[in-house]
């Protein structure tokens, strides 16, 4: 797909993701009723849970297109890789932001070391780290090369913060909308929920193209410049 075509197309997702978060944060104000038991601070789940999603499918793209470049050596899927790194780091500091804000509520601190914050403090970390391997080596395919790997360790995280409310002491609710015994939410809060979720991973998708577009641009211009050079 020529590059102009995925900017489009990423300008298109990013222009209607923005207007899903601006009816997301319309029915999260005035719509969807205040949940009983934590009150009006309660409606900041509505950005902080599907920011986290749309975070853990970011980095799942990025292993698995990690795995294959390493496979395969093929460029445009480490600027794949790279692309949805920049967007799971932008929507995992979302996470971090809005998370704190709840907990000073709800447990009267902004930050405390329980397992799920942690782990995703721990996962914001090793996404910054891919980025710095990238860039820490003369040759760039060997710094491709060991952020890749970076890429695929990183998503062992994210199931374990899933499961880290399952396992260990938190502070954190159990899951509410994914567990085994179906969502524990009533119609209005799960709506909106979902709102937010499809219009994160619209916004995300935009971010990912437009990123993924530059990316391939930056690839051609360097090859072009290899080429001038010989």
């Amino acid at each position: 797909m020529p590059s102009a075509t995925i900017r489009n197309a990423g300008t298109v997702l990013a222009v209607v993701g923005v207007l899903g978060v601006l009816i997301l944060h319309w029915l999260v104000f005035f719509w969807v009723p205040t949940e009983a038991s934590q009150g009006v601070i309660q409606r900041i789940f509505y950005i902080h849970v599907p920011s986290a999603w749309v975070a853990f499918l970011a980095f799942g793209i990025v292993a698995l297109c990690s795995a294959v470049y390493l496979w395969l050596g093929d460029e445009r899927v480490d600027q794949a890789a790279a692309a949805a790194a920049e967007g799971g780091m932008v929507f995992t500091t979302i996470v971090l932001l809005t998370g704190p804000l709840w907990g000073r509520i709800a447990w009267g601190t902004f930050w405390t070391w329980e397992p799920r914050l942690t782990l995703t403090l721990l996962l914001w970390f090793i996404y910054l780290g891919y980025f710095m391997v990238r860039s820490s080596t003369q040759d760039p395919q060997r710094g491709k090369r060991f952020a890749a790997v970076v890429g695929i360790v990183g998503a062992i995280d994210i199931p374990l913060i899933h499961i880290s409310v399952l396992w260990f002491r938190s502070l954190h609710p159990q899951p509410v909308v994914m567990n085994v015994e179906g969502p524990a939410l009533p119609a209005e809060m799960l709506t909106v929920m979902f709102v937010g979720a499809g219009s994160f991973l619209l916004l995300f998708g935009g971010i990912f193209l437009l990123r993924y577009s530059l990316g391939l641009a930056e690839q051609a211009i360097a090859v072009r410049a290899r080429a001038a050079q010989i």
